[in-house]
């Protein structure tokens, strides 16, 4: 595809925004562990290698990031919660077909998205697969005609500490450590398209291009670059980035990834 053509996929706001996090319930009960205690480097494929967590999945020319962000990280927190021995695979596809406010492959926001998961839950992959494209109607039953069967979040919430970079970085790294991988929505800048690997900083001649949803699954410390990164699943296919992953800069919100995170905990 050509960078315009992945612009296509993107959300596309005219400017940036205040954070979406700021329209959903803080989480008031949130512990966020001393740095001292938080270990230098976390990746959630290691920590719960039976639930699939590093399987890369791809939208294609459809901008359903935000649906794409949400199911899988809490497909990541369905297994983990209910101490399954296998992934839980659950649809993107079902979230484009439901949701009645956002814009379906035109873009989302992620805290509407996680609120979409604790008012009309999700069902699986297998139920309801991808289309890259969106339906006319919310399904009733499976694409195969079988009973749908759908799980859902409990209330939404928001990873800040307000006005305090160094509390939410903590508070992000403790959420993950504690529950799982978590949905953020970040600036996607004309560069990020072209990354091949290493720890993603902006280039300042960079231009926007849009909006863009991704799931979070650790953080770490690269010595070459001597940067802290944030570690990252994007919905781009495998042959992007680092095998579908990538890295970007972590402390500073580059590109306002530490902004807008949505999470939510699966009822068991």
């Amino acid at each position: 595809m050509t960078i315009g053509e992945v612009a296509q996929t993107l959300l596309r706001p005219a400017t940036p925004a205040k954070p979406t996090g700021e329209r959903i319930l803080h989480h008031q009960d949130i512990r966020v562990l001393p740095v001292e205690d938080i270990p230098v480097s976390f990746d959630a494929r290691e920590q719960w290698p039976l639930c699939g967590i590093g399987n890369i999945r791809d939208q294609g020319s459809c901008g359903s990031c935000w649906a794409f962000g949400a199911a899988e990280s809490f497909s990541d927190r369905a297994c983990i919660a209910n101490g399954l021995k296998e992934p839980v695979v659950l649809s993107p596809q079902y979230l484009l077909d439901c949701d009645t406010e956002l814009d379906g492959c035109g873009g989302g926001y992620v805290d509407a998205a996680w609120n979409d998961l604790a008012k009309i839950g999700i069902t699986t992959e297998s139920c309801w697969p991808y289309l890259a494209k969106q339906n006319q109607k919310c399904p009733v039953k499976c694409a195969d005609g079988t009973p749908l069967q759908t799980a859902f979040s409990g209330k939404p919430y928001s990873v800040f500490v307000p006005f305090d970079l160094k509390k939410t970085e903590a508070a992000i790294q403790t959420e993950i450590m504690t529950n799982g991988p978590v949905e953020t929505a970040f600036w996607v800048f004309d560069d990020f398209m072209n990354y091949g690997g290493g720890i993603y900083e902006k280039l300042k001649s960079a231009s926007l291009a849009g909006g863009h949803a991704v799931k979070i699954i650790g953080w770490g410390y690269d010595k070459v670059q001597k940067l802290p990164y944030w570690l990252c699943a994007n919905s781009w296919g495998e042959d992007w980035g680092e095998h579908g992953f990538f890295r970007i800069r972590r402390g500073n919100s580059e590109c306002g990834i530490e902004d807008q995170i949505a999470t939510g905990i699966p009822k068991v």
